[in-house]
């Protein structure tokens, strides 16, 4: 009995652990795999091998110790010897790392040393191959031991050898695998882990052994000269298959030909729509409906229905909504649902589109997955991202069989072989996920893409070879993808391609009439990002670098390709053209960019600043250094032009005998034209709906990263006039949209004011989290005005009372780096002496290993910039109080601000005012992320109190829990809140 229920959860976590999608007869081979693992025999590979796993005092090698090695002579089936030994690392172990493993420094006071540790092992191992899961991890810590480098010369990372075993596992942790295949329990412990890693070690090879005949003799055979350590894995699995072919497009069209589907009718070709009452809807969200079977704990939430029912209004009437739904809604839900309904009444398509890709993904893994299943008769759904996102099967191909781009990444130190290796991983998951998935993206694949291009597996519109391609269009993963959407109940995207999509006349989406906006707050700015045309010196010296010559590049390695051919003499002689003119070209606008370096002559001094941005206004283009820049941009356009002419020829040369060199020209190319027509457009600046600026360096050193740009102004208006006129319902939602009670800012900055009244509407929906309870709102009174002397020195000692009353824990946002800089400067050593560490969000440094880290710290506090005032969730006691110090109001020298200052009096109030408010409203929202969260927010900047606009911001906030404090009293404040909560 008790052995059937275990079989059962595994198979559960199992089916969990599926990526959605994934076709039946995949899933159940992925089901018999562990059983089938106990009788499969693979030759060679049945000889002993040793199976380790380590744990440390942290993660870092310089720093961190070995407090555990743990092993197991493996062989076939048994384990026939175990190792396993704690280790006194002479340092205490960090109390999370006890809390982990249950190591404490009572147990390693009187273990042996590091030294003697890895001596047994040594003689444990006996140079046997060795596998571990992270294999780079455990190496480290046991090579950097005197003696490590004797315990083996040969280590199998399991975690991207699972990788292309099981390409369609959402998690490759030993610890998923584990539960998921009914293996060990890994627990944290070193040798509980080699014990799960023996069970699952078998059902890889299994797994490995399932791959399509053929395959894992392509992988293992595919650059014979790189030093591979997969390959006598995959070698001596492939003699199982000797002589069997492969062929990934007949597999694919088999793999497609199951999921094909009849296409949804074009939104727009209906008279009326079928839309479910408001009666249905509020019975989905009852106690019997969809909603509830899709979680075990539900909550029926009055905010949730009402944005259910705003949703299900728009699409009964044809009309558009802004709706602000509070965190703790449960807006995705509230939206999906009732799209979800009217998609499947109407045969017809509808879309999503988040800010992130990652959004998207979690919508398409865990929301829609969990309605599909609750709704009767399920649903269909797909995501799209752009083509960088897909896996292109020609690529892919040539990966195998060309020249790996070693030099096209950076090596930190790495040797090319080591990087040689994370190309073979990449190709060879890819070609395992290719096998086995009908549809998906490259995201999801764990492939390390600082050391792998992604050129050299993925494509891009303009490289595209359609029907030239011997996959295209039904077995392509990008045109599948998209005919799969026109499929689908529900496609999810992201803002950036639906508004690539706007500006290409729906070229790229199926055609979707009713679409929900998510993250709404981010769609104009990406937008202005997306529609900006920009010219860059960094960016086109880049280019003609890569598009090269007859010596170096793109050119010279068509040259060569093209030399023995019927065709040769011609070709070679266009491409020499070619390259002759893009060195002319590469001189024109190196010259064009010297006249820009030269507005700095001209350019307001900022002070200190090593770079600036110049407002390219009518009085800029009247003076004679904008005049040579515009003699130089002629000179430049007309050598960019006569390049993109002769490539273009050679291109069209190329198309019949080699389309796929036609299409690496064509995209190394591509730059040419545009940067032709940017320079056109910026030095006419004759359409009006741009603003115009040029980023410039003070040094001449940096003038590489010298632009010219020219952004859209109205973006609403755009939106306006091109997207909104052809949709049938479009719903902005976000927690952030509105200023108040006031949606108007909103409205016109995505282009629903364009509307009449009767065809939009508005909402604002409280959150079913307890704000007043969980978060207090404190204005600092008796600051200096944030422009005075004296307000850093302030601002030092209110964030010196906070952090020591809050004990750590403390986000401060600021909008100046040389003011963060300076006051952290001061402030971290004053805090270093209160056992508290303070970390800066320092020029170039990563904001996603900030995250992290911030994160995994409980107690760490950090001051950052605007990557961190909104999209980041630190839930619980890792984030206990956000601080504020300046409002986020946007520079009045933004070449955007003095454009819309220039045409309008009360620009300011329109926008800079409006954007500030949902500025600080996002950073608020950092604070409070789950119903258990508590904390407090700090303001610092005294015009809250002063100016009599302060009360927009204060009236904008979750809370309505929110004082006017004296600066002095502020830290006994907090420590009296967090005191009060918990804390």
């Amino acid at each position: 009995m008790t052995e059937s229920v275990d079989e059962r959860s595994a198979e559960e976590h199992l089916r969990a652990l599926l990526l959605p999608g994934t076709p039946e007869s995949v899933a159940s081979a992925y089901a018999t795999l562990a059983e089938r693992a106990k009788s499969t025999r693979f030759g060679l590979l049945e000889d002993e091998i040793i199976v380790l796993d380590t744990e440390t005092t942290g993660l870092s090698y310089k720093s961190c110790s070995l407090i555990e090695i743990a092993a197991a002579r493996l062989k076939g089936t048994e384990i026939i010897e175990r190792f396993d030994m704690l280790i006194n690392p002479g340092t205490l172990i960090p109390p999370e790392i006890v809390a982990l493993t249950g190591i404490t420094n009572a147990d390693v006071a009187g273990a042996p040393s590091a030294e003697e540790a890895v001596a047994a092992l040594a003689e444990f191992t006996g140079g046997l191959l060795i596998i571990a899961h992270n294999a780079s991890f455990d190496r480290t810590f046991v090579e950097k031991v005197a003696g490590g480098e004797e315990v083996s010369d040969f280590w199998i990372d399991t975690l991207a050898l699972s990788r292309i075993a099981l390409p369609r596992l959402k998690s490759h942790k030993l610890a998923d695998m584990a539960r998921a295949f009914g293996c060990e329990a890994v627990t944290h412990r070193a040798i509980d882990d080699v014990e799960a890693l023996c069970g699952v070690w078998r059902v890889m090879l299994t797994a490995l052994s399932d791959l399509p005949d053929g395959l894992i003799a392509r992988i293992a055979d595919m650059h014979p000269d790189v030093e591979w350590s997969y390959r006598p894995i995959l070698s001596q699995i492939a003699l199982q298959e000797r002589g069997a072919r492969f062929s990934l497009k007949d597999l694919r069209r088999e793999l497609i030909a199951r999921e094909e589907a009849p296409q949804r009718v074009d939104a727009q070709t209906l008279g009326r729509f079928d839309a479910p009452t408001r009666e249905e809807i509020e019975g989905e969200f009852g106690a019997e409906g969809t909603a509830a079977r899709m979680y075990e704990r539900f909550e029926s939430r009055g905010d949730q229905i009402a944005m259910a029912l705003e949703v299900r209004d728009a699409l009964a009437t044809s009309t558009s909504r802004a709706i602000e739904a509070g965190t703790g809604v449960g807006k995705s839900v509230a939206y999906l649902l009732p799209e979800a309904l009217f998609a499947r009444r109407n045969n017809i398509t509808v879309g999503v589109a988040t800010k992130t890709n990652a959004l998207t993904d979690q919508l398409i893994a865990h929301e829609l997955p969990a309605l599909a299943e609750a709704l009767p008769g399920g649903l269909a759904f797909t995501s799209l991202k752009g083509y960088e996102h897909y896996p292109c099967l020609v690529r892919l191909d040539h990966a195998a069989s060309g020249e790996l781009p070693v030099d096209d990444v950076p090596t930190d130190g790495r040797p090319q072989a080591e990087i040689a290796e994370d190309m073979l991983n990449a190709i060879a998951i890819v070609y395992a996920f290719a096998a086995q998935s009908p549809e998906g993206d490259l995201d999801s694949l764990g492939i390390r893409w600082r050391y792998v291009p992604r050129r050299m597996l993925a494509t891009s519109a303009s490289e595209c070879l359609r029907n030239r391609c011997p996959y295209y269009p039904n077995e392509c993963f990008v045109h599948g993808a998209r005919r799969r959407a026109a499929q689908s109940d529900i496609v999810v995207t992201n803002h950036s391609l639906l508004l690539r999509n706007v500006v290409a006349d729906g070229a790229i989406l199926p055609p979707i009439r009713h679409w929900v906006i998510d993250e709404a707050h981010g769609f104009e700015a990406e937008a202005r990002r997306q529609w900006a045309v920009e010219l860059s010196g960094e960016e086109l010296r880049a280019g003609f670098e890569r598009l090269g010559g007859t010596h170096t590049g793109v050119l010279r390695s068509l040259i060569a390709q093209t030399a023995n051919s019927e065709a040769g003499t011609l070709l070679g002689g266009l491409l020499v053209k070619t390259a002759a003119s893009a060195a002319r070209a590469s001189v024109a606008t190196a010259e064009l960019f010297e006249t820009v370096h030269e507005l700095n002559a001209i350019t307001p001094n900022e002070g200190g600043y090593d770079s600036s941005t110049l407002w390219i206004n009518d009085g800029v283009r009247t003076t004679d250094e904008w005049g040579a820049v515009c003699e130089a941009g002629a000179a430049a356009k007309f050598a960019l032009d006569e390049t993109a002419r002769f490539s273009a020829e050679a291109a069209t040369a190329l198309g019949e005998a080699a389309p796929q060199l036609m299409a690496e020209l064509r995209e190394a190319s591509r730059f040419i034209a545009e940067s032709a027509a940017a320079i056109d457009l910026i030095c006419s600046g004759e359409d009006q709906s741009y603003v115009y600026s040029a980023q410039l360096a003070r040094s001449r050193k940096r003038i590489a990263t010298e632009k010219l740009t020219a952004e859209k102004l109205d973006i609403g208006a755009d939106l306006g006039r091109l997207w909104l006129p052809e949709m049938a319902s479009v719903i902005f939602t976000s927690a952030t949209i509105a200023v108040g009670e006031s949606f108007e800012h909103f409205e016109h900055s995505v282009g629903l004011d364009t509307l009449d009244h009767a065809e939009r509407s508005c909402a604002k929906l409280a959150s079913s989290f307890d704000f007043d309870g969980s978060m207090a709102a404190v204005v600092a009174s008796g600051m200096p005005d944030p422009s005075s002397r004296e307000y850093l020195a302030a601002l030092e000692e209110l964030l010196f009372d906070v952090h020591v009353a809050m004990g750590g824990s403390v986000l401060t946002l600021f909008t100046n780096r040389r003011e963060m800089e300076r006051v952290n400067a001061s402030l971290a050593p004053r805090l270093a002496a209160q056992g508290l560490e303070l970390v800066c969000q320092e020029k170039g440094s990563s904001a996603r290993r900030l995250r992290e880290r911030f994160i995994a710290e409980k107690d760490l506090s950090l001051m950052a910039l605007k990557s961190f005032w909104e999209g980041f969730d630190a839930a619980g006691d890792t984030l206990r109080c956000v601080v504020i110090p300046r409002l986020p109001f946007a520079s009045p020298r933004d070449p955007l601000v003095c454009e819309r200052e220039r045409r309008d009096d009360r620009a300011w109030w329109h926008h800079s005012l409006p954007e500030a408010v949902l500025a600080v409203k996002q950073a608020a929202g950092r604070l409070i992320r789950t119903a258990d969260d508590t904390g407090v927010l700090v303001l610092a900047d005294a015009r809250l109190i002063t100016k009599r606009y302060g009360s927009q911001f204060t009236k904008s906030l979750p809370t309505t829990n929110v004082s006017t404090i004296e600066r002095e009293n502020i830290g006994r404040f907090v420590s009296l809140w967090r005191a009060s909560h918990g804390g």
